[in-house]
């Protein structure tokens, strides 16, 4: 009697990346990458916390809450290097991480809406996919108090990291599961996600 069983499809190059990092995620020195991501994320580097946080509450769902305090402390103390380079590197590497990201408009709008809204731009827009380096450089470009600045990006950094902790930390199992069978699916809704964050920020 054949075998008319189909044949396992192998991971995608996409999965076994995921599969990689997952296993990285627990390793000791993960928590450094952790911190050194979230700190450069806020002011030049293009890839979010998530990236390394989520893979790391999946392998160690007990250290969540470090993990997003990791995430906001270093979130914030790269927005102060975002917004020097904002204030007083506007020539020198502002504009050249502007342009390398083709956001001159962005930066344009945000300065703009930082006249109107001043503090809300940024616990608004600090939740959003818009990655976080436009706001804390349109900042320092604004030479917005750094008082208000460094406590609204806590609140807003810590509310989106502590809330994708609390979800993983809960939901870890369906979610982790969920990521491995549709993992190209997300990042194609990020992608979206990510264009409609500016494009809302052209046009609201």
């Amino acid at each position: 009697m054949s075998d008319t069983s189909t044949p396992a499809r192998p991971p995608s190059l996409l999965n076994r990346l995921y599969a990689k990092v997952l296993r990285h995620a627990g390793s000791p020195y993960a928590p450094l990458w952790l911190a050194l991501l979230s700190f450069c994320e806020a002011s030049f580097f293009p890839l979010p916390p998530e990236t390394l946080l989520v893979p790391m509450v999946l392998a160690q769902r007990q250290k969540a809450w470090r993990y997003a305090a990791i995430c906001t402390i270093a979130s914030v103390a790269g927005g102060i290097l975002g917004w020097v380079i904002g204030a007083m590197l506007l020539d020198y590497a502002a504009k050249p991480i502007v342009h390398f990201y083709h956001a001159e408009h962005t930066l344009a709008a945000l300065q703009e809406k930082f006249r109107q809204w001043g503090v809300w731009i940024i616990l608004f827009k600090g939740l959003t996919p818009i990655p976080y380096k436009f706001i804390t450089i349109a900042s320092g470009m604004a030479h917005f108090a750094m008082g208000p600045f460094l406590l609204a990006s806590a609140i807003t950094r810590g509310t989106r990291f502590f809330l994708v902790a609390a979800l993983l930390r809960r939901f870890g199992a369906p979610i982790e599961q969920f990521i491995e069978t549709r993992l190209p699916l997300l990042m194609g809704i990020f992608a979206v996600l990510l264009l409609g964050g500016f494009l809302a920020l052209r046009y609201l």
